[in-house]
């Protein structure tokens, strides 16, 4: 029986049929925020999501019952048991607000399509370089933080007049939204040389440290990929191996 599931479970056909109902779960939440929607065909909706959840249900469990320990050491099942876990939370009374977090199930996507896996692995590979790299901008944004506070707070007391508003009004800066016409302009109006200030943050910001972190992601994602590449191929040796080792021995038979 068991052996049976799990030929079952494995067939594309069934991780697709999966994908499916995750696609399909995704577009019936979304057309639940629409009124028009609700009032015509709001027992439809709810009824086909409930079913929906029923069967992500049953996958778990068959999941579970194929293999419990291997289950609990894939990230990737454990992300999936908590997602739906969550969608099983009486979304009534004080916990109505868990409703929202339905959504959450369009997520195993992400365990389910293998580039998607892949994009996830490379951020993570990423984080502990990325530490880094987020505290060099810490102390970059600390010292520019200090600089305009002191200088600018007197005339523009609502960007510049406490620490915590110059940290976000630079931060502003450095995403480019409106950080010419908007700020830096009206300050050099007070502040003809305020230039030489606001143009080095964003060169060291917007244009070094941003790209950095870029650049990090992007090779670790080429890491996880190479990983995975000998990953398989280490695999397809193995196979190789053993169909030859099969083979000598039917030769070593017959002689």
């Amino acid at each position: 029986m068991r052996a049976r599931l799990a030929s079952f479970i494995a067939k594309p056909i069934f991780e697709q049929f999966i994908m499916g109902l995750i696609v399909l779960n995704a577009i019936i939440l979304g057309l639940e925020t629409s009124d028009w929607w609700m009032q015509n065909f709001g027992s439809v909706l709810v009824t086909l999501d409930s079913i929906i959840l029923f069967i992500f249900v049953l996958e778990l469990l068959a999941r579970l019952v194929v293999d419990f320990k291997g289950f609990w050491r894939d990230p990737w099942r454990i992300f999936d048991f908590v997602v739906v876990a969550i969608a099983l939370i009486p979304a009534s009374g004080p916990l109505a607000i868990m409703r929202a977090f339905r959504i959450l199930r369009v997520l195993r996507l992400i365990s389910s399509v293998e580039a998607m896996r892949r994009v996830v692995a490379g951020l993570l590979n990423a984080v502990p370089g990325m530490a880094s790299i987020v505290f060099l901008l810490g102390i970059v944004f600390y010292v520019f933080a200090v600089i305009s506070t002191k200088i600018f707070s007197d005339s523009f007391p609502e960007w510049f007049g406490t620490l915590g508003a110059s940290a976000y009004t630079l931060f502003q800066i450095m995403t480019l939204e409106s950080w010419s016409m908007g700020i830096v302009r009206p300050v050099m109006e007070v502040y003809p040389y305020a230039w030489v200030f606001f143009v080095p943050f964003i060169l060291v910001t917007t244009f070094a440290v941003v790209n950095l972190v870029v650049g990090l992601i992007v090779n670790s994602m080429q890491d996880a990929h190479a990983e995975e590449e000998v990953a398989a191929t280490e695999a397809y040796r193995e196979e190789i191996v053993a169909r030859l080792e099969a083979i000598e021995r039917k030769l070593d038979g017959k002689g």
